[in-house]
């Protein structure tokens, strides 16, 4: 079985496996207070262009929405999301749990427009009776969406405007943002994303790391004690090491980008060759995750030797699914794939 579900079904790079296996016996202070982490915050401050940001480690993406946006908002707060985004279907009410309301807005594709903020926070204040309401306190997004799909650098930057307009901290969720940076549209930089918002992650466990997201603290307000948030949280690892050599491994000398880039040029063959025989896409995605629309026989065959995630169902006979490249996706797994996609087509 050749496998496209999700972007983290291998373990982590080779080049990171290797650094992890060097620094086996090393001896280091815990807690994410040793060299290596040190320099990986270094590398990732210089990526970002933003010297002055906070760089903290944590394990897994729920772990790290959840500790950011409980980390800003008061208990009387919600945060605003697309309906699809993650925190409002597949983090099982991880929020929620915190006590805090995800105020949810339509998206056809994934994204956050900032007129639905600007609509959304002014109906709330307008509103005679608003301290009976949750309270808006931060906008969410995540870059790529849940869909694939991407913000130009102008849609991010007119809703950067709003958020600091209506004073809403905007929080973006980077799991797969080395895919985003590296889509054949994308006109963002990670300089950009750390100019244009107040809190961010770096996604490792999609992007080639074994484990690992680094969250980035822009704005000053929101840094003051956010390691001991993360404590209470359950969240401060005690081999911290171990996520700062990833992240050191990762972007050194550029290697978060290049695994990035393999990920989407692989997924662009896929794309090509559905394009080719005149398949549809639920969504005009270029990053690794794509959704194209096929008759469900033509499916039931493909799911004979390939495995991927149905996303939607279309009608009766047709189905949107996805098939996810990752860092590791071998270009032969890929060329099989696009042999049989011009055969049963």
């Amino acid at each position: 079985m050749i496998r496209f579900e999700s972007d983290y079904t291998e373990g982590a790079h080779e080049q990171i496996m290797k650094r992890l296996v060097e620094t086996n016996e090393e001896q280091t202070p815990g807690y994410g207070m040793d060299e290596h982490c040190e320099k990986a915050r270094q590398y990732i401050r210089k990526a970002c262009r933003a010297e002055h940001a906070d760089v903290h480690f944590l394990v897994g993406g729920t772990q790290a929405n959840t500790i950011m946006i409980a980390s800003i908002l008061r208990p009387h707060q919600g945060v605003v999301a697309a309906s699809t985004g993650h925190i409002a279907v597949h983090e099982t009410g991880a929020i929620e749990a915190t006590g805090h309301k995800v105020l949810t807005l339509p998206s056809p594709d994934g994204k956050l427009q900032a007129e639905q903020v600007k609509e959304l926070y002014e109906a709330h204040w307008n509103d005679v009776t608003h301290e009976h309401m949750v309270q808006p306190g931060l906008v969410y997004i995540s870059h790529p969406t849940e869909n694939g799909t991407t913000y130009s650098k102008s849609e991010l930057a007119a809703l950067s405007k709003v958020c600091r307009e209506c004073d809403l901290p905007l929080v973006i969720d980077g799991a797969r943002l080395g895919y985003g940076l590296a889509a054949q549209d994308s006109d963002l930089s990670l300089a950009d994303i750390a100019s244009l918002c107040d809190m961010f992650y770096i996604g490792g466990t999609k992007v080639g790391a074994l484990m690992g997201e680094a969250v980035v603290i822009i704005k000053d307000a929101l840094k003051k004690d956010f390691r001991y948030i993360i404590k209470q949280n359950g969240g401060m690892l005690a081999k911290g090491r171990l996520l700062g050599i990833q992240f050191e491994t990762l972007f050194e000398e550029g290697l978060y980008h290049d695994i990035s880039k393999h990920a989407v040029d692989m997924a662009m063959l896929i794309r090509e060759a559905f394009a080719a025989k005149g398949v549809c896409f639920r969504y005009a995605s270029m990053t690794n995750q794509q959704f194209p629309i096929l008759p469900n026989e033509i499916l039931r065959k493909l799911r004979e030797k390939y495995s991927y995630s149905h996303w939607e169902t279309i009608d009766a006979r047709h189905s949107a699914v996805r098939f996810c490249t990752s860092w590791a996706t071998k270009k032969e797994h890929v060329e099989m794939l696009i042999k049989d996609i011009k055969e049963l087509l």
